[in-house]
């Protein structure tokens, strides 16, 4: 499917997934493998336990899935055992708002970090947890007239950008102060990952 639909399209093609569980993961590049390294997909986009929307049921936010420092790894881990690593890209998603957050999924193994959060507080969200309900409280999520009228776009564009702008370069200065030229260039050696206490170094 994934190749049938990049020959379609003449695009990239990938899919998105919360990590569990890896048993499947071994499966899933041994077949990729059996079938050609070229039809594997382009990317992987991770998600985690920390992600998802407002219009998510809430036993799903709450407990299912590994957060993203737990679950990132252990993709890039199966992908290199498998050899596939060169060839399947890995894009982080799943809480990444602030610099910090964006810099370790890029020490852990990301080639990209995407996010909606940062930028939905950047435009006025306060997580009321109704973005499925068109009653969206700050305008958002509505098609509300009266609710949207909370959302003034030339004062929120202003507060989105700066947000973008300052994540940006926060993200470079951790880049610059652990010795590397630009933020791609961040490999595990540059973070430590504290899970239950204990300091792990992957």
């Amino acid at each position: 499917m994934v190749n049938h639909i990049r020959d379609v399209t003449g695009k990239p093609v990938g899919f998105k997934l919360v990590l569990g569980s890896t048993t499947w993961l071994d499966e899933f590049c041994e077949a990729v493998i059996a079938r050609g390294i070229e039809q594997a997909p382009d990317f992987i986009t991770i998600d985690s336990s920390d992600g998802g929307t407002g219009a998510a049921p809430m036993p799903l936010m709450d407990s299912v899935g590994l957060p993203l420092k737990e679950s990132l790894p252990l993709l890039v881990n199966k992908l290199v055992m498998h050899g596939l690593r060169e060839r399947i890209r890995i894009v982080a998603s799943g809480k990444c708002i602030n610099p910090t957050d964006v810099g370790a999924a890029l020490c852990l193994g990301a080639d990209f970090v995407v996010g909606a959060r940062g930028f939905m507080f950047a435009l006025g969200c306060i997580q009321a947890l109704q973005c499925n309900k068109n009653s969206c409280p700050t305008g958002i999520t509505t098609h509300n007239k009266d609710l949207q009228r909370g959302l003034v776009p030339t004062d929120k564009a202003v507060r989105v950008r700066n947000y973008h702008d300052n994540l940006v370069h926060q993200v470079a200065m951790i880049a610059h102060s652990c010795g590397v030229s630009e933020p791609r260039e961040l490999k595990r050696e540059h973070a430590a990952v504290v899970l239950e206490g204990a300091v792990q170094y992957r």
